[in-house]
């Protein structure tokens, strides 16, 4: 696992974007989250596109998650955040980004299809992530196992009071969402976590540092070959061996296809 530090947001986005443009230039299959993290990322990803001529045309995408009971349509839906926060924007055909239906009347049904066309698309090639204070990544909340496939889940109270400032009020929040499991995830040839603001320092800490462990669902990055932690300095504060995380900054040049 590469950890890499970075002052600000903005500079973890730059590296980001730098990380994900060749397997965009080469039309990989994104794993997109949505979230107000990745946001920065999408913003430069948009830039590079519009003054810099990247091209998405040949790519597709898979989003992680989406609330259970939201329409797509709804402004809230991880379906419609897509499309408004980066898909809208570049030149991404519209059919090929897929998202889980938060409305489907057979949830069972609906997991195992969205597992398959993930795996009829050949697998994701590269998989943006972020963390929840809580350590989840998608929704795969605390104790969920570390083998799991799609499904729906109940979400945390933390995590339901974490994502009310989306919402009007904490009552609007969604209780449900369908999210790929962590061994779905896992699956992706390489992931990029990325980490930023003082109230993912702990997460963060756990993530990297901590045990291998349920209770901390994004630890099972430590077992992935080829897995990137982006951090800015704010969330890697509580990190133990930051001083050696900053000593071994990886050797390849940013924007080269590497492999940790």
């Amino acid at each position: 696992m590469e950890i890499i530090i970075r002052h600000t947001p903005a500079e973890v986005a730059q590296v980001a974007a730098s990380l994900l443009e060749p397997f965009i230039r080469t039309g990989a299959t994104l794993g997109l989250a949505t979230g107000s993290t990745p946001n920065p990322t999408y913003q430069e990803l948009i830039r590079r596109h519009r003054e810099e001529g990247l091209s998405f045309a040949k790519c597709r995408a898979f989003l992680l998650d989406e609330y259970y009971g939201l329409p797509a349509s709804h402004e809230q839906s991880y379906h419609a955040t897509i499309r408004r926060e980066l898909t809208h924007h570049i030149d991404i055909a519209d059919e090929n980004v897929h998202s889980l239906d938060g409305a489907a009347v057979d949830p069972a049904q609906e997991v195992e299809d969205y597992e398959e066309a993930i795996e009829d698309a050949g697998g994701v090639d590269i998989q943006i992530l972020g963390i929840g204070t809580n350590g989840h990544i998608a929704f795969n909340e605390p104790t969920s196992s570390l083998r799991s496939r799609t499904r729906l889940i109940t979400l945390h109270p933390r995590t339901v009071a974490d994502n009310a400032r989306f919402f009007d009020s904490s009552d609007e929040v969604p209780r449900h969402a369908l999210t790929q499991g962590i061994g779905t995830i896992m699956e992706a040839r390489h992931l990029i976590l990325i980490a930023t603001g003082p109230a993912k320092a702990d997460a963060a800490r756990a993530l990297i540092e901590g045990p291998l462990s349920a209770s901390c669902p994004a630890s099972a990055l430590q077992l992935h070959n080829n897995a990137t932690v982006l951090l800015d300095e704010a969330a890697a504060a509580n990190l133990e061996g930051l001083a050696y995380y900053k000593a071994k900054e990886p050797y390849w040049p940013v924007g080269e296809t590497y492999s940790c």
